[in-house]
């Protein structure tokens, strides 16, 4: 693995990842989704750099009556699963359950949930972004990433700008609710840089 691949294996996960049970069924404590699980191994080992198999097994399958009396099919299977990184193998075990009318709905339920847990207990051997942080009582590693701030040359290229176009500091501070140009969020430079010739041109106008 490189550089990047591994810190972004170090990192915390984010809460806002994080989902509380609901209802009667489904997972029984805070729980990440499948297709986040998929986005994060994409995101960090590539779409091409990851791959996994399944071995499925029915564990039951019968006809019964729901809640209601209404009859219902019940299905249970479990799920092998077996994720590959580069060299690196890693092998969990997840079950599923499905209740339908139709036999065929029942087993699906049951299958992609037993491949999904499967998939998402490998996954959580590679560290907190993939859910290993909520086996931790402690939760100390659920948490918020640090906020990432402009560089030092975004910085001057703002303080330029704001001088540049005759701008006052402390009103584009006011409107960004910020002590000062250093504390402009990464992802808000180019929205700074817009704002800034807009409230140039409006001063303009108004003289």
């Amino acid at each position: 693995m490189n550089d990047n691949q591994i810190k972004a294996l170090q990192a915390n996960l984010d809460p806002k990842h994080v989902k509380k049970p609901t209802g009667q069924f489904g997972p029984k404590g805070d729980y990440l989704e499948g297709w986040h699980v998929i986005n994060e191994l994409n995101r960090i080992f590539g779409f091409d750099g990851w791959s996994y198999t399944i071995d499925l097994s029915r564990d039951d399958l019968r006809e019964a009556k729901d809640g209601k009396g209404n009859p219902q099919w019940q299905a249970a299977y479990t799920c092998i699963c077996t994720l590959k990184v580069g060299d690196a193998v890693r092998q969990d075990v997840g079950f599923g359950s499905g209740f339908a009318k139709s036999i065929g709905d029942a087993i699906e339920g049951a299958t992609k949930e037993a491949a999904t847990d499967a998939l998402k207990r490998c996954a959580r051997t590679f560290g907190n972004v993939f859910g290993l942080a909520l086996y931790d009582k402690s939760r100390a590693n659920v948490c918020a990433p640090e906020p990432e701030y402009i560089t030092d040359a975004q910085r001057d290229e703002i303080a330029a700008m704001l001088d540049g176009l005759g701008v006052s500091v402390v009103l584009f501070c006011q409107k960004a609710k910020i002590k000062s140009i250093k504390e402009i969020p990464a992802d808000k430079f180019e929205g700074a840089k817009a704002w800034i010739f807009k409230q140039s041109e409006q001063q303009k106008k108004a003289e």
